[in-house]
């Protein structure tokens, strides 16, 4: 592992700290871009205007024309946290927008698989809809749109993802991701998209004379839930996502959520008065995608549909319970997984330039989890595979990727489709997460092809894992007030969470439960505690640690301690 410090402009840290940004903040946001006070404003007036995003407009006339005439509108959602929390500030913001009948369908991940498929097309019909739209999923789905048309449905899809050369026939299409859409963050999420369309709908809506600027709803009651969304999929924060989720934590902070946030925030055993980006990351983020992939995500998207705090309360004992299970199956899975991995190479030995795994007793709802917990150990591209457990597809594997940076999945995942035609039968995604399914007698090919990728696109620097951490912390930021202050400020994929560096003094180390370690340090000549989870293994006397700031409470008391991320051993 190599520790790297970031460059930290020291003209942009100059600029910030006379502009009045904390010496300790001026350092960690000019290190990752900022270079001024103003692209610090979390205002909703910097949020970039929705006329950027191609097709708002064109959506907002559908959806204001299907308001006038009271049609019935159904969207169509995915069973992941962006999708849930989509589709809930949909069905949310369209009510309040004047639409009477909303209805939504959320495909099973077992019996439907991803995204709008003839089958859900013919059943949003059935549901007696004239408008299907899809929330977080619709660009890659040219079968179930045309299926849809032909019903005689208008479909208007709402998504983020990366399309293909051709593009649905839909009635409109809003995608940041499409060719010839300008619109700056590229990044954003499904949920985000969708908050967008609303916002174009308003305006539309404004124009038409059904409201004033007075009259009009406020649609900020829905960025906790973009917040949620956002985070939990992991999407790059560049500044306007940085711009929703901050929206979304001040309002959370300031108790005006959703009652099913609220319930999860409880069952969850988080403080809302105090949320950070980690709760939503880490704490409601599973919660819900645990309804996905175990059971029926409509549990977590009428946790956040309802307002009834009795409800709300019920649904999150149960997401709560449903993701207990989860961390059961994933746990036996890492396990029997890993192993699989590490047999694919002899002790001492590199392993391949990608991992594929399979195992006819895996669970193809926690295949991603696992993925992502062999990439972090081994640190190549790695895919699970599970059979699938739909009625007459037993013969195929559904897979789940997880990437390192430098080596971008999904266009992995295109070039071993060209260079073996009819092994992936179905293939979408992003750079650092992708899926595809693929037929169990071409598992083989399929892990070929990829570690034929993979050896050509990563060299020698990619392949060796690395931190990057923001240098020495100066002993007078080893205080508990400065870690509430980080914490306060949104960090995540894109905007990394700060990570300090130095050598340390290793007093004692002691194993906890069975699993972490608990170390006691001398850092610049201090003593303070610090926990390192998932390390067994003892570490030297004086060692180059990566670690981040954390309060540790004990009898009331709250101290500094260090969560260290790695080591240069």
């Amino acid at each position: 592992m190599k520790i790297v410090a970031r460059d930290i402009p020291p003209r942009a840290v100059w600029a910030l700290e006379q502009a009045g940004v904390h010496p300790l903040l001026a350092r960690l946001f000019a290190a990752r871009g900022v270079q001024g006070k103003d692209e610090l404003d979390d205002g909703l007036n910097r949020l970039l205007p929705p006329s950027g995003m191609l097709g708002t407009a064109q959506a907002a006339r559908l959806l204001a024309d299907a308001i006038a005439l009271d049609k019935r509108l159904c969207i169509v959602a995915d069973y992941d946290c962006d999708g849930a929390t989509a589709c809930a500030v949909a069905i949310r913001g369209l009510r309040l927008l004047g639409a009477r009948q909303v209805s939504y369908i959320v495909p099973d991940r077992v019996v439907d698989g991803y995204g709008l498929t003839s089958t859900i097309a013919q059943r949003v019909k059935g549901s007696g809809a004239d408008v299907l739209i899809t929330v977080d999923n619709g660009i890659a789905s040219m079968d179930g749109v045309a299926t849809a048309k032909a019903l005689g449905l208008q479909v208007l899809v709402t998504d983020h993802h990366l399309p293909a050369t051709t593009l649905p026939d839909a009635d409109v299409i809003v995608n940041p991701n499409q060719p010839g859409c300008t619109f700056e963050s590229k990044s954003i999420a499904g949920v985000g998209v969708m908050f967008y369309v609303l916002l174009a709908l308003r305006s539309e809506l404004r124009q038409r004379g059904v409201f004033t600027v007075e009259t009009q709803p406020k649609l900020d009651a829905l960025l906790p839930l973009v917040a949620l969304g956002t985070v939990a999929d992991v999407v790059k924060l560049d500044a306007n996502n940085r711009r929703l989720v901050a929206q979304g934590l001040k309002r959370v902070r300031a108790l005006s959520l959703p009652a099913g946030l609220a319930s999860l925030f409880v069952a969850s055993g988080r403080v809302t008065q105090v949320a950070t980006t980690f709760d939503f990351g880490f704490a409601l983020g599973p919660r819900i995608n645990a309804a996905g992939r175990l059971s029926d995500m409509t549990l977590g998207i009428e946790c956040l549909l309802t307002d009834d705090a009795g409800r709300a309360d019920e649904l999150a004992k149960t997401l709560d319970g449903i993701n207990r299970e989860r961390r059961e199956i994933e746990g036996d899975m890492r396990e029997q997984a890993m192993q699989i991995a590490e047999s694919l190479f002899d002790d001492g030995d590199e392993p391949p330039p990608a991992i594929c795994v399979f195992d006819p007793d895996f669970h193809e709802g926690v295949v991603g989890i696992v993925a992502s917990r062999i990439k972090d150990k081994l640190h190549r591209p790695s895919f699970v595979f599970a059979a699938s457990a739909a009625p007459g597809k037993e013969h195929e594997l559904k897979g789940s990727g997880r990437s390192i940076p430098g080596f971008h999945l999904r266009d992995a995942l295109d070039l071993v489709a060209k260079r073996y035609p009819g092994v992936l039968l179905r293939f979408g995604g992003h750079a650092m997460a992708a899926g595809c399914t693929i037929a169990e007698e071409h598992f083989d090919d399929f892990e070929q092809g990829l570690n034929e990728v993979a050896q050509e696109w990563l060299d020698a620097a990619t392949l060796t894992r690395r931190i990057d951490t923001d240098g020495p912390l100066a002993p007078e930021y080893r205080r508990i007030d400065l870690v509430d202050t980080l914490h306060h400020e949104v960090w995540g994929q894109g905007f990394a969470p700060p990570t300090f560096s130095e050598e340390v003094e290793v007093v004692s180390q002691r194993l906890v439960g069975e699993k972490h370690l608990a170390l006691k340090l001398k850092h610049q000549g201090a003593p303070v505690d610090g926990i390192w989870f998932g390390r067994t293994e003892p570490l030297p006397a004086r060692v180059k640690l990566a670690f981040r700031l954390d309060a540790d409470e004990w009898n009331g008391v709250r101290r500094v301690r260090f969560l260290v991320e790695g080591a240069e051993i």
